[in-house]
C-alpha cells in the first residue's frame, strides 16, 4: 500500500532522511520509533505532500506520488487521514464543524448527510453528546478523538498518526489506542504511527480487536511469545533505519543503539 524507494530528504546541509526504504502492506500498522528529530514526521509530510524528497521514489498503491501535481495530490490526500499530536482543531469552530470541515468545504451533501455522518464519526470515538462543544470545552484526550473522528471523513484507506498518545494520562491514551486498534482489525486501515510512546506501541503490537456477537467490541491479548503479525516497527538512526521488525524482535535485539533507545523508554505501562 505505501512503498518508499531510497528517499532522501534535506533542510539546508541537514541530512535528516537517507536512501530510506521500506514497505507497508495493505491493512499493516508500521511504528516509526526514533530520538527527537530523526525525521519521523518528515516521513509523514512527505507521503502527504507537504514536502517533496530530494531523490528517491514514493508509492501509494503502486502510483509514484514524489513528482505528481498539486491537483493530482488533492486525489491522493482524500485516501489518507492525518491525526496530529494535539488534535490540531479550529479553536472558533464546534465538534460539529470540525469533523464536518471537509464536507462542509466539498457542498456535496445536504446538511443533513453532514450531520449523519459526524454522529457516526462521534460514535466511533465515543463522543456524540460532545458534537455542539467547543474545542476549549474539551480535555486533551477528547480533543484527540475528534481528531481521529475527522481523520475518519470520506473512509480513508490510510491513516498517519503523529504522537496522538503524547501527554496523556494512562487511562486516555488506552482509550485512543484501542480505537486505533479497532481501525486497524475491524475497518483494515493501513497505518503509520509516530511515537515516542513504547507503551502504546507495545499494547498496539500484542493486542487485538474482535467484534463480539453483542454488537460490542472486545480486545485481546495475543501471548507472551506471539505478537500481532500486521504489525511492523522501524526505528530511525542517523537519517537511516536502524532498525526494522516485529516488536519481539525489538525487544530482543542486542544492537547497541537499540538497546540504549530501549532502555530510555519504559514499556511497561506508568
Amino acid at each position: 500500500m505505501i512503498e518508499f524507494r531510497k528517499v532522501t530528504k534535506s533542510f539546508d546541509d541537514d541530512v535528516v532522511l537517507r536512501d530510506l526504504s521500506f514497505e507497508i502492506a495493505r491493512g499493516e500498522t508500521m511504528i516509526i520509533l526514533g530520538a527527537s528529530g530523526s525525521g519521523k514526521s518528515t516521513i509523514l509530510k512527505l507521503l502527504l505532500g507537504l514536502i517533496r524528497p530530494d531523490s528517491g521514489e514514493m508509492y501509494i498503491d503502486g502510483r509514484e506520488i514524489s513528482r505528481i501535481g498539486e491537483g493530482d495530490l488533492v486525489a491522493v490526500r482524500r485516501r489518507i487521514g492525518m491525526v496530529f499530536q494535539e488534535g490540531a482543531l479550529f479553536d472558533s469552530l464546534s465538534v460539529r464543524e470540525n469533523v464536518g470541515y471537509r464536507l462542509y468545504e466539498e457542498g456535496r451533501m445536504s446538511e443533513e448527510e453532514i450531520e449523519a455522518n459526524v454522529l457516526r464519526l462521534l460514535g466511533f470515538v465515543g463522543l456524540e453528546d460532545a458534537i455542539d462543544k467547543m474545542p476549549a470545552e474539551l480535555s486533551g484526550g477528547m480533543k484527540r478523538r475528534v481528531g481521529i473522528a475527522r481523520a475518519l471523513v470520506g473512509h480513508p484507506e490510510i491513516i498517519l498518526y503523529d504522537e496522538p498518545t503524547a501527554g496523556l494520562d494512562p487511562i486516555t491514551k488506552r482509550t485512543i489506542v484501542d480505537l486505533m486498534i479497532k481501525l486497524r482489525d475491524l475497518e483494515g486501515v493501513t497505518s503509520i504511527f509516530v511515537t515516542h510512546d513504547l507503551h502504546a506501541a507495545g499494547i498496539l503490537a500484542t493486542e487485538y480487536a474482535q467484534a463480539r456477537s453483542d454488537g460490542n467490541v472486545g480486545f485481546r491479548f495475543a501471548g507472551d511469545d506471539l505478537c500481532v503479525l500486521n504489525v511492523r516497527f522501524i526505528l530511525l538512526n542517523e537519517a537511516r533505519i536502524g532498525f526494522e521488525g516485529s516488536f519481539q524482535e525489538l525487544q530482543d535485539s542486542t544492537d547497541r543503539y537499540v538497546r540504549s533507545f530501549m532502555a530510555r523508554r519504559p514499556v511497561a505501562a506508568e
